[in-house]
């Protein structure tokens, strides 16, 4: 490992950045607070894990107790993205890619974000609590806890923070199961497992495409702290690979027919492909061209996740 990584002070452009002609709206700024498109794909692979549950559950897979659901882990995230800004408003203050939302942006106090995201956080799980059951409740409370006292200060102390933030990642469709079911079982924890192994593909590319704006505001992510690429496309190739047979876990648990073994090995094999691709980063390609090959894993990895859930839920129907 490198020396302890400090932030670099922000170019004059960064810190004193001239004002936007863009509009702002009060209700986009919330949109921002809350990180409504990274919580609205919580919400969708919480309903998968609902949705799977119910079947189980011989219950009715639509339902005010799924919306209910939806709701309160919604808050939940939204919440726990609020109070995340709040923590790191200095570090998104420097860089380019954060620095207009609200708080650095000026536009929202802290006293009234923390008060927003508090909200949210407690009224959340309070929700599912009255709504569903205590344990999805108090499970979303112990997401958002690890979330916010764990992940978040340990992104500026070591690279686990990726390990350590995709537990709290993973939980959603698992919420989503125990919110029908009322209890954690072996299909949920599957379900877990699909979506932490996801994240790593998911969020070094983020992280590479975006390292210099780590560098600067002292985010120690792995494409930072290893300059070279050769761990972050070890760990992108790794749960990539293990990714392959983990998503054929619901055929053998009998969650789905052979149908979708068939589909999420296709699926898997070619996230891989891009997971391949993206290793010729290490062949010293400049800039631009190593960026192509993240964005590229990004994509894919964004339209993997949503395509093999909806596989699952498709296929699920046919299971009995």
């Amino acid at each position: 490992m490198s020396a302890a990584i400090q932030p670099v002070p922000a170019p004059a452009e960064v810190r004193a950045a001239p004002p936007s002609p863009r509009k702002y709206s009060r209700v986009g700024d919330y949109a921002v607070l809350l990180k409504m498109r990274v919580t609205s794909l919580v919400v969708m692979t919480a309903w998968t894990g609902y949705f799977l549950g119910a079947q189980r559950a011989q219950i009715s897979t639509f339902s005010w107790k799924l919306l209910c659901a939806l709701l309160g882990i919604g808050l939940v995230s939204g919440g726990a993205a609020a109070i995340n800004q709040v923590i790191e408003r200095e570090v998104d203050g420097r860089m380019q890619r954060t620095r207009r939302r609200p708080i650095p942006g000026q536009r929202m106090g802290v006293v009234e974000a923390t008060a927003v995201g508090m909200a949210c956080i407690l009224g959340g799980a309070a929700y599912l609590a009255i709504t569903t059951n205590v344990v999805t409740g108090i499970l979303s409370v112990l997401t958002a806890s690890a979330y916010l006292g764990v992940y978040t200060p340990l992104k500026m102390r070591s690279p686990i923070c990726t390990t350590i933030g995709a537990l709290p990642g993973a939980m959603p469709p698992l919420l989503g199961w125990t919110a029908a079911r009322g209890r954690v079982e072996w299909e949920a924890l599957v379900l877990f497992a699909i979506l932490f192994l996801w994240q790593f593909p998911h969020f070094h590319a983020i992280a590479w495409l975006y390292r210099e704006d780590y560098r600067r505001a002292g985010i120690r992510m792995l494409p930072v702290v290893e300059e070279d690429g050769r761990s972050t496309v070890r760990e992108v190739l790794a749960y990539s690979m293990m990714l392959v047979p983990v998503s054929l876990f619901p055929g053998y648990l009998h969650m789905v027919t052979s149908a979708y073994v068939v589909g999420a090995l296709i699926f898997s094999l070619a996230f891989l492909v891009f997971s391949i691709r993206f290793a010729r980063v290490l062949s010293g390609l400049p800039a631009g061209e190593s960026g192509k090959l993240a964005r590229g894993l990004l994509r894919a990895s964004v339209l993997y996740l949503p395509a093999l859930f909806a596989l699952m839920m498709i296929n699920s129907r046919f299971t009995r």
